[in-house]
């Protein structure tokens, strides 16, 4: 198999398409930037609506333009991300039955300037968010730095069976800190929060692998694809979500518990979320290989805008009865066979 830092062999390494324009150079260079894919950073907004419930409010206009900026440089190191990714998994996209159609494996892309869009998208994006403070632009330079250990050899964590879901997962986390670190002098958050959300991603990212091999159906190809196809199979899948669903929510139920009880009242709608997120793996060409086309799924978007209502209400609204009601019982748990 060809290795994916060699462009030797590939066309757009060794020729430019004859009849190419500035213009659809400048188009292709804009697609692998994927900023539809931007939606992803909504992840960063629970981190700075969490910021606000710890910290002394600093006033509408300065939350919200310092919100601004910080999504703004989130976007631009992620787009970063998706151009190396683009560049170094077109050997592999030649075999998958769509993402052959992607600007760099047809050929449309200039891969010395897509290196020198890596770079500026990043310094761009690290250098906005240091206007903020350095704690930001470190999390923006870990968000970076993981593009990498996913993407580049000798690492290249995306084929490694599970590692590869757990090493693009841990983005969700870096996008929370994102977002708590755009307010100013903030401790870091919960340990138990930012599992949970790696979690979160764990599961959103294996239900999309689920979807992929289904899609893709000949194991062979698969692999051609996705050296770590060549281990998964549907089972192994499968099981690989449930347990990431239960330490999402086990480590969502400790937060709550030591945190924010008031949040046990959303879980029913959290879990609902979870269940038609999952529905979505089964269906042909599935949203869940494609997050940025989710916004078709209304059912999904309504129970989630649901969802993220209550918890943001529950999140300022004290419901005092849910501490007695969940109060410990007069009774300590001890070991068997011991006083």
């Amino acid at each position: 198999m060809q290795d994916p830092l060699d462009h030797s062999l590939s066309p757009t390494a060794s020729t430019v398409t004859e009849g190419r324009t500035f213009g659809s150079l400048v188009a292709a260079h804009v697609a692998i930037a994927r900023f539809d894919h931007w939606v992803k950073n909504v992840f960063v907004l629970p981190g700075i609506v969490l910021g606000l419930t710890v910290e002394s409010f600093p006033g509408w206009p300065e939350t919200l333009a310092r919100s601004l900026v910080g999504l703004l440089a989130a976007g631009l190191v992620a787009s970063s991300n998706y151009v190396l990714n683009e560049v170094l998994d077109a050997p592999y996209d030649k075999g998958h039955p769509t993402k052959r159609f992607r600007p760099v494996p047809s050929g449309k892309v200039l891969i010395p300037l897509a290196y020198v869009q890596w770079i500026l998208l990043m310094l761009a994006g690290v250098g906005l968010g240091a206007r903020l403070s350095l704690t930001l632009a470190g999390m923006l330079v870990a968000l970076w730095v993981m593009g990498i250990v996913y993407n580049v050899r000798p690492i290249r964590s995306k084929e490694l069976p599970y590692i590869d879901v757990m090493s693009e997962a841990v983005n969700n986390p870096l996008r929370l800190l994102i977002g708590w670190y755009v307010l100013p002098h903030l401790a870091p958050p919960p340990i138990s929060l930012l599992a949970s959300y790696w979690m979160v991603g764990c599961y959103f990212m294996a239900i999309k692998r689920y979807a992929e091999y289904r899609e893709i159906g000949n194991r062979a190809v698969s692999s051609a694809y996705r050296s770590s196809f060549s281990y998964y199979n549907e089972p192994r899948l499968l099981v690989s979500i449930m347990f990431y669903a239960a330490a999402a929510m086990l480590m969502f139920g400790a937060f709550i518990v030591r945190y924010r009880l008031e949040w046990i009242l959303s879980a029913p709608l959290v879990s609902l979320v979870m269940a038609l997120y999952l529905q979505l793996a089964f269906q042909e060409n599935s949203a869940a290989q494609n997050p940025e086309s989710l916004y078709k799924q209304p059912k999904l978007i309504a129970v989630a805008g649901l969802c993220a209502v209550v918890m943001v209400i529950f999140l300022f609204v004290d419901v005092p009865w849910l501490r007695d009601f969940f109060a410990p019982l007069e009774f300590s748990l001890q070991p068997m066979g011991l006083p």
